[in-house]
């Protein structure tokens, strides 16, 4: 950026605008393998400032065809979503005011951290339950423009079920909110002789001239995030039009967040856990068979590999944790120990969370499911009322301890989020985990949420072995064939980013490819809002931003 832009750019914005390097080399990372080093990175004051900057960007485009704007929270991101070459708005410094709650609607700024939301929703007897895994670092921008899921998202979906309002500045620098509208009110707002209308009406034909296609496009599965949700808008049946549902999930692609309505879910009062040990995967398609009609909150599950690494590391874990943690971690992990040092870890680690009200009916629900799983000989644990504690330290805090630096390896997610029917579990995952291991740089994981069939492939790699980075891509390539030949999703809950977004058409084909593209088009015809994410993405430029070192 020319100093002549820059000092134009100052003058339209009251918050901060800053090029120092410690900054520029902060905000060329997330949690992401990429590194990608901005121009500049302002701290947007309001929402004046937002608009100032879309409207400076929008002008000057056509002119500097590199300036573009990419929205980032708490840049948690593990697909390289909040990253760009040219200008990032940083929403953490000051959109952060305290959420208001009006009976079970929490309004929201992005740069609201989920810990602190949680804090003011909790206070209050109500959750926002799609949060995910990251949720004591992640923020309310991230959670919205990726679609996030976690643990609960079992029993009550994704972010998009709990959106009722956006307000957003689209591409011609002003404000406009969008939530579920009839169809009579669609037909009003096509009407009017402004962009808002002229979104609509686009939308709309969209839409509903390629229904049918959408609908086959359509990955059926529980959870999706790859792409645009196009076929979430249009309710046929209900006659309701809700552009919130295409916002969610779009990665900042169409315009910038300023707030949104989350619809919040009563806290229930007590829960029990049942944990399943397994030696091998041979009977986990029965096992999700006789556990998903007890409806659990959430089925997580994860592999030997994650545990011997979270024991492996044990100092390096507990020390991460203080005081408190380290005693809690140390009871925690002691079976573990004691079953790896007499050779019989299991192979996978089921956790089954029930919740309610009744802790009564709890307990049956538990022994009836427990007589049920008899005959399949799992070895069986049963926590009640705080027990499960400890083995959500093991499946969050050892999932956790990966992201970190471990000597000379670091995670390297890139297919760490695919979602296929729960029940192919046990034939796919050996298919994936086989590729893997034709690699022996690259030491794998295997986490997620069983019942949903979502899972998180997490290797742990050198990043600067040459050999790694060849086969990123050559990895990702034969699962993604694998997760599509199943009718899965390459994204339930991480979303597209650099990462991804270059394998989409392997996913949706070209014609679907095209609809995203003109959607693209519809609200950012300069292409301005977070370029290379979700269309127009290259899988060279993405190897070419590797990260060198972490």
């Amino acid at each position: 950026m020319d100093n002549q832009l820059f000092e134009e750019l100052k003058k339209i914005v009251k918050g901060d605008v800053v090029t120092d390097d410690a900054s520029l080399m902060q905000y060329s990372h997330d949690a992401s393998l990429f590194e990608v080093k901005p121009k500049v990175v302002i701290f947007p004051k309001d929402e004046e400032d937002v608009e100032n900057v879309v409207t400076f960007v929008d002008k000057h485009k056509k002119e500097h065809p590199d300036l573009s704007i990419t929205g980032r929270s708490a840049g948690t991101d593990m697909g390289g979503g909040s990253i760009n070459d040219s200008i990032i708005l940083a929403f953490g410094k000051y959109f952060n005011h305290t959420p208001t709650i009006k009976g079970e609607i929490a309004t929201t700024e992005p740069g609201v951290f989920y810990r602190d939301f949680e804090k003011l929703t909790l206070s209050q007897n109500l959750i926002f339950p799609s949060y995910p895994a990251s949720k004591s670092i992640c923020a309310m921008g991230g959670i919205v423009n990726n679609n996030s899921g976690g643990e609960k998202s079992l029993q009550y979906g994704k972010t998009e079920n709990f959106v009722k309002r956006v307000k957003v500045v689209l591409h011609d620098g002003k404000a406009y909110e969008f939530s579920k509208l009839t169809e009579k009110e669609v037909k009003k707002k096509m009407l009017q002789k402004n962009l808002e209308g002229e979104i609509y009406k686009k939308m709309y034909t969209l839409i509903t001239k390629n229904y049918e296609e959408l609908e086959k496009a359509k990955p059926h599965v529980s959870k999706n995030s790859a792409g645009y949700c196009l076929w979430n808008v249009y309710d046929k049946e209900n006659k309701t039009f809700d552009l919130t549902r295409l916002w969610v999930g779009a990665q900042g692609t169409l315009g910038m967040l300023l707030e949104a309505d989350l619809q919040l879910v009563p806290v229930h009062k007590h829960r029990q856990m049942m944990v399943v040990f397994l030696k091998d995967m041979s009977h986990l398609g029965e096992i999700i068979n006789e556990v998903l009609p007890y409806k659990p909150e959430s089925f997580e599950s994860y592999d030997d590999n994650t545990l011997k690494l979270a024991l492996r590391f044990f100092p390096e874990f507990a020390e991460q944790l203080g005081i408190n943690g380290m005693i809690q971690a140390g009871f925690a992990f002691l079976p573990a120990f004691l079953m790896m040092a007499t050779g019989k870890l299991p192979k996978l680690i089921l956790q089954i969370d029930f919740t309610g009200d009744d802790p009564q009916a709890l307990h049956e629900k538990i022994i009836e499911l427990k007589q049920k799983l008899l005959p399949i000989h799992p070895s069986i644990s049963v926590a009640v009322e705080k027990q499960e504690d400890k083995y959500w330290l093991v499946r969050r805090e050892s999932f956790n301890l990966l992201r970190k630096k471990i000597h000379d390896k670091h995670t390297a997610p890139f297919i760490d989020d695919f979602v296929i029917n729960p029940q192919k579990t046990a034939e796919i995952i050996p298919q994936i985990t086989d590729i893997i291991k034709q690699h022996p740089e690259f030491i794998f994981t295997v986490a997620g949420h069983v019942g949903d069939g979502n899972y998180h492939i997490i290797p742990l790699v050198d990043i600067r072995n040459p050999k790694v980075r060849k086969f990123i891509p050559e990895i990702a390539k034969q699962v993604y064939e694998i997760i599509v030949k199943s009718g899965g999703s390459i994204t339930g809950e991480h979303n597209d980013g650099l990462i991804r977004t270059p394998y989409l058409e392997q996913m949706y084909g070209e014609k679907i490819i095209k609809l995203f593209e003109e959607t693209k088009e519809i609200f950012d015809p300069q292409n301005i809002f977070n370029p290379r994410k979700k269309v127009h993405g290259s899988l060279e430029y993405a190897m070419n931003h590797l990260r060198q070192n972490f």
